[in-house]
């Protein structure tokens, strides 16, 4: 019997962005149905009745919401192209250093302020950011990607974000990544990016900037008011 995968996801999301690198990584099917957040889907609401949010992957009927939770599903239900560590140790270091870029370089106020706020506010969501990324170019220590000589979970964890740290680095006026402060992340980003299965989902750099711009605008208003 064929299995039945979905994925409910939206093109800007870095969050739905990372299961379907994963997914694609994997060589496994799946179909996905590009979700509007201003008029969530019954789909979506079913399957994400807590939080209402993307992702969630479908599997045979059954849901299963939050991101990082959904690789780490995906990892254990295909074993092919392993994502984690099988090592105790290895495998606690990877779900850290996820935990940290979710933290830092996700839904944290320093990187969102970046292209949501202006002036003091903004300089100082900028050096925050900048600090998390020379952490990041620490535990990174030189070698090909985070899961060692191929990708892996912290991999994807960051890299489905790398579009959107082009358009914080544009709006923002800075670089969070370069080849002078952070080289160790800069040949990173090149080689994930270049990935197959990451090209076609990244978003568009210049459809992702007008949408950043569309939400800092109406959050600057927000603040004006």
């Amino acid at each position: 019997m064929e299995e039945e995968l979905k994925v409910l996801g939206a093109w800007a999301s870095p969050y739905s962005v990372r299961v379907q690198i994963a997914l694609d990584l994997k060589g496994i099917n799946y179909t996905l149905y590009e979700q509007d957040l201003i008029n969530k889907s019954q789909l979506l609401l079913q399957s994400n009745p807590v939080h209402k949010k993307i992702p969630a992957l479908i599997h045979n009927g059954k849901a299963i919401s939050e991101s990082l939770i959904i690789l780490q599903y995906i990892d254990e239900t295909w074993p092919v192209v392993p994502l984690l560590p099988k090592h105790p140790y290895e495998r606690a270091v990877a779900l850290f250093w996820a935990a940290f870029i979710d933290d830092k370089v996700g839904f944290s106020l320093s990187f969102r302020g970046i292209y949501r706020t202006q002036g003091e506010k903004q300089e100082k969501c900028i050096k925050e950011t900048v600090a998390n990324m020379l952490v990041l170019e620490e535990a990174l220590k030189g070698r090909p990607f985070f899961g060692g000589e191929s990708v892996g979970y912290v991999d994807i964890v960051l890299g489905c974000r790398a579009v959107w740290i082009q358009v914080c680095e544009e709006i923002g006026g800075v670089k969070l990544i370069d080849p002078h402060n952070t080289p160790f992340l800069y040949a990173w980003v090149q080689r994930f990016c270049n990935l197959d299965c990451v090209k076609k989902w990244l978003p568009d750099f210049d459809k992702l900037l007008s949408y950043a711009y569309m939400v800092r605008n109406y959050f600057l208003q927000q603040q004006a008011n």
